[in-house]
């Protein structure tokens, strides 16, 4: 019996997911989870990085999170998903890991850099931010995942990743697989509906899929279209639309989309039309989610559950890896 290769990925418990999430690698990973071994992380750990001033805002998303999963079509049966922070072997292996490390090359990496710019840490960047790629590096290798899903710019994490691995293996003994970054076939990042390139909480631009059909509604008719598009005869432009956008990636009559296009360029569709075809379609998508997120949110014991029992099998398959680790290190004292 051939063995399935082992994929990590997972999500910061920073807030519920959003639409962005659920193109990028909630679909994926559905599709994944019967060909693969499958271990899907709530990164607490890592979110405490740049939200180690507010823990309730992590403890809280930790549910919220695996309402998401669940509520997608992620099955615990095929999927292994766990708390980052319950596995204390992660921890271990990334203070083994920061003597392979230095400060210069964590400074360096493209992904952390930008990050850093993001937030505005400047000089004032903690240890623990800096170092989330080690712990990231970790993460991957105390499952030796063969693969991680990223998207272009979480590339430089792998590849310090793979450098790690590779230090490792050199010095003590090669026990790890060096993972390789699998690029999503479908999705991709979607913009935020104000036109912004990223969807985020922060920015206050999401839809969630966690929201009402509503509150749906009414981020859609607040969408970011062609500003010059002012009365419904004149020609519209399409490059830049968000409407539009979001229609490629979730209208699946492609016949029907070039149709729509043609029509609103040539003048003669008024933007609220094209706003409520894309409300049709994305109500359609979420209302079969939000309501199995409903039945799921109204037992958080029975998903605390399914998290605890994950979270064991993670830790079993950690501590294996780990105690290759401490033989290879001659630290297995006893």
């Amino acid at each position: 019996m051939e063995t399935k290769k082992i994929i990590l990925t997972g999500d910061r418990p920073t807030g519920p997911l959003h639409l962005g999430h659920f193109v990028g690698s909630l679909q994926n990973r559905v599709k994944l989870q019967y060909d693969y071994d499958q271990h899907i992380m709530i990164a607490d750990v890592q979110a405490l990085t740049d939200n180690f001033e507010n823990p309730d805002k992590v403890r809280k998303n930790i549910l919220e999170v695996a309402y998401d999963y669940l509520a997608v079509g992620i099955d615990p049966k095929t999927s292994t998903i766990f708390i980052q922070s319950m596995i204390p072997e992660i921890a271990d292996l990334t203070v083994f890991y920061l003597n392979l490390v230095t400060v210069a090359r964590l400074e360096r990496n493209p992904t952390v850099k930008d990050e850093i710019r993001q937030k505005g840490f400047g000089s004032n960047v903690t240890a623990g931010f800096l170092c989330y790629p080690v712990s990231q590096a970790a993460d991957i290798t105390v499952f030796n995942a063969d693969l991680v899903p990223v998207g272009a710019d979480q590339l430089p994490m792998i590849e310090q990743t793979v450098e790690i691995v590779r230090k490792f293996n050199n010095i003590y003994e090669p026990i790890f697989v060096e993972p390789q970054a699998m690029v999503p076939e479908t999705g991709g990042r979607l913009s935020g509906i104000d036109g912004q390139a990223k969807m985020s909480k922060s920015l206050n631009n999401a839809i969630y899929l966690s929201d009402s059909a509503e509150d749906l509604k009414k981020k859609i008719m607040s969408m970011f279209t062609d500003p010059s598009h002012i009365r419904v005869e004149d020609p519209g432009t399409i490059e830049g639309n968000t409407v539009f956008a979001y229609i490629d990636v979730f209208d699946t009559d492609k016949d029907r989309v070039a149709e729509l296009k043609a029509h609103y360029q040539r003048g003669g569709l008024g933007d609220v039309k094209v706003k409520k075809h894309l409300n049709d379609i994305l109500q359609a998508i979420l209302e079969p989610i939000r309501e199995q997120r409903k039945t799921f949110s109204s037992d958080p014991a029975q998903v605390t559950q399914i998290l605890r029992e994950g979270t064991q099998q993670a830790r079993q398959k950690a501590a294996q890896t780990m105690n290759k680790v401490r033989k290879a290190m001659k630290i297995d004292y006893f």
